[in-house]
């Protein structure tokens, strides 16, 4: 399934399946994917029905270089359409898989040549943009990883998906998503897993450091993450290094991670073998555990001041003194009329909106953009929920700064998805630097299949 300059290696730490990473350093890396049906046994018996890239497995870490020409030609060997994005990644539009705005669905046995050169290193993902709920919801969300151009130095690099299943008792899927859940805070699944598994377990050097990749890429659930007491620092948030960075969330004070973010972690494992680093989310006041990381061997004794700081990504910064002020609002649809989707699925119910505006359907013609905005100059997004559902926003194409909040204590930091609270304004500021027609929706998939989409254009 492979081209040439890639090799598929079983994952020393990560998935526990199959990885896709270019044989060199810092070389060019091509891959081939394809879509197809799988089993998996996530409890005690096969599911049935799942969606992956391969027959037996989840969808593989892909791991790229900085400043290195990437490619991957993705094969539909689904009967449905579908289609691939890379979220969070900033690249040429007809690269970025969104059905009907950047290009055609992908029939069965149908193949995309996608074709882009990462600038920012980081962690991301990639998951279909048509067909999505379904797609989505039976497996097919996978981690993306783009190495740093200069080698921060860690020990073992764990990559650690987060996703749910809807799933029966019998182990075999139950109704993926609802309209209840649709028209409030979106469907949950029943089992919460940890690429793929229960409970994720993954081993580590002992007194070795540790970089912890988490995504989550759930439709639905924001994750509360928590740690027990470990010696560590959170070090990057959706792809792109903190200025300063924080401390390990706590029960008491979790990292939330809504639906498309991802945060990576630096922890200097316990230098007694057979001690572990447990990483939970909080579900109300209980801790329910996701992984565990166990330390192994002799301690190599390194400390977190080994760590080389990673190098900020070549962004472009907003001008706020001269940028251009434009606001949204996310709420309930005043239209009841179903979206058309065309080929990419739609659960034919509009409960959502931006600026009281039904997205009208991926395949309506003559549907213009939220917003354009002038290659190279510098914009302000005030984006207010007047809902009482939590939104998480997530822009194509380009990296925005957040800075401020009308409901809570804003760090800056770089990103392409922000959560949106309960009756919260969030101003963030970006830069149009990449021309091209640029989706602009709720990650919650039931809100953005049921109105709460649009785009926006850089000319």
């Amino acid at each position: 399934m492979v081209g040439s300059g890639t090799a598929i290696a079983a994952s020393a730490v990560g998935l526990g399946a199959a990885s896709l990473q270019s044989s060199k350093s810092a070389a060019s890396t091509r891959v081939a994917l394809k879509l197809q049906k799988a089993r998996y046994k996530i409890n005690t018996v096969f599911t049935e029905n799942m969606v992956s890239l391969s027959p037996d497995r989840p969808p593989p870490v892909i791991w790229m270089d900085q400043y290195a020409p990437f490619a991957a030609d993705v094969t539909n060997g689904l009967s449905e359409y579908t289609a691939m994005h890379w979220h969070g990644i900033r690249l040429p539009n007809k690269m970025d898989g969104v059905p009907y705005l950047t290009q055609l669905p992908l029939g069965q046995n149908d193949t995309y040549h996608y074709r882009f050169t990462p600038d920012d290193a980081g962690t991301y993902w990639y998951h279909p943009h048509c067909m999505t709920m379904e797609q989505m919801a039976r497996g097919l969300t996978g981690v993306l990883i783009v190495r740093e151009k200069d080698d921060p130095k860690f020990d073992a690099d764990i990559p650690i998906n987060l996703r749910d299943f809807r799933l029966k008792s019998d182990d075999q899927f139950t109704q993926l998503f609802t309209m209840k859940g649709a028209a409030r805070g979106g469907t949950k699944g029943t089992v919460i897993t940890a690429n793929w598994r229960k409970e994720y377990q993954e081993s580590a050097p002992a007194g070795g450091l540790v970089r912890l990749r988490l995504v989550a890429s759930d439709p639905t659930r924001n994750y509360k993450i928590a740690m027990a007491k470990s010696d560590g620092k959170v070090i990057a948030l959706d792809g792109h290094p903190l200025s300063k960075p924080w401390s390990l969330p706590t029960e008491a004070k979790p990292l939330i991670l809504s639906p498309g973010q991802r945060a990576d972690i630096a922890l200097v494992m316990p230098r007694e073998e057979g001690k572990e680093i447990v990483i939970s989310t909080m579900l109300g006041q209980r801790a329910r555990t996701l992984s565990r990381i166990r330390s192994k061997g002799s301690s190599l004794n390194r400390k977190l001041n080994d760590l080389r700081p990673l190098k900020p990504n070549p962004l472009s910064v907003p001008d706020l003194k001269k940028a251009e002020l434009h606001e949204f609002v996310f709420g309930w649809s005043p239209d009841e009329n179903g979206p058309n989707n065309g080929l990419c699925g739609s659960m034919e119910f509009t409960f959502w909106s931006i600026n009281r505006k039904p997205w009208p359907g991926d395949a309506v013609k003559d549907t213009g953009p939220l917003l354009t905005m002038k290659q190279g100059r510098s914009y302000v997004l005030r984006l207010r929920n007047e809902s009482p559902n939590h939104h998480p926003i997530h822009l194509h194409g380009m990296t925005f700064i957040t800075l401020r909040s009308n409901k809570r204590k804003i760090t800056p930091t770089w990103s392409d998805t922000v959560l949106l609270g309960r009756n919260e304004t969030v101003e963030i500021a970006v830069v149009a630097d990449n021309p091209g027609d640029w989706a602009f929706h709720c990650h919650v998939i039931e809100h953005q299949k049921t109105g709460l989409a649009g785009f926006v254009r850089v000319e």
